[in-house]
């Protein structure tokens, strides 16, 4: 590994890394991965190619991510044409976004709570994306049937979608069953796609206009483990909630 740079912030010490062998760039904050992309800006994360897949299927257009990261996923939808807004409330996000990580000076960033942003705007969006954590958790406010209430009345009321990335540490952690569950006092149709029998993963709660949602393929395979991300949306599934 190289180190391109290390500093602290309020939110924690930063290292952006280099990989030797594949040229990958990986950001860290205080020790948890926020974003690894390959030499083209193309995320190697399994669950933002997953999420990526499914806004392809709902040809969303106008979309709002909560979190950046180093926005791979962002710049990944710009590419393809599509209007971006991020949300996050780490000015050194947007930063380290545009520096190391490619994210395109077209996308729109705010320094923002999610909420506060959702509660100060009236645009709609066709679909939000929700990736905000605190260190390894979800912050609570962003977790609360209040919270879906106002991101649904900021969705295209015909086909919007909400899209959420939960972390799973193994398969009898209930967070994902309870988050979704949450979401489905708020809406009536709400999905789980999962991979069982993987520790430390992630799983996506879909709620909206879902129900024609398909297992996502990978659409834009990276420099490098495309095989294995194509493998992980393989295994893959939409599944019932436990709760």
């Amino acid at each position: 590994m190289i180190t391109i740079a290390a500093f602290e912030n309020e939110f924690g010490e930063v290292e952006i890394l280099k990989t030797r062998a594949t040229g990958s760039y990986i950001y860290l904050q205080g020790g948890c991965y926020q974003t690894e992309i390959d030499g083209n800006g193309v995320s190697l994360a399994s669950y933002v190619h997953a999420i990526y897949g499914l806004l392809a299927q709902t040809k969303a257009r106008d979309v709002l991510m909560v979190g950046c990261g180093g926005g791979s996923l962002g710049t990944m939808l710009a590419r393809a044409g599509v209007q971006v807004t991020i949300v996050d409330n780490n000015p050194a996000s947007f930063q380290i976004a545009r520096d190391h990580f490619g994210l395109p000076e077209t996308i729109d960033c705010h320094i923002a709570d999610g909420k506060e942003f959702l509660r100060s705007t009236r645009h709609c969006y066709d679909a939000i994306v929700l990736d905000a954590y605190k260190g390894n958790r979800i912050p609570h406010h962003l977790c609360t049937p209040n919270f879906f209430r106002l991101a649904q009345s900021r969705l295209d009321q015909s086909c919007g979608r909400l899209f959420a990335n939960v972390h799973v540490l193994h398969d009898l952690d209930m967070t994902p069953d309870q988050y979704a569950a949450t979401v489905g006092n708020v809406w009536n149709d709400v999905r789980l796609l999962d991979m069982r029998g993987v520790i430390n993963r992630n799983a996506l709660v879909v709620a909206g206009d879902v129900k024609g949602l398909r297992k996502p393929a990978l659409l834009v395979p990276p420099l490098s483990d495309s095989e294995e991300i194509a493998i992980n949306l393989d295994r893959m599934n939409f599944r019932s909630w436990r709760f």
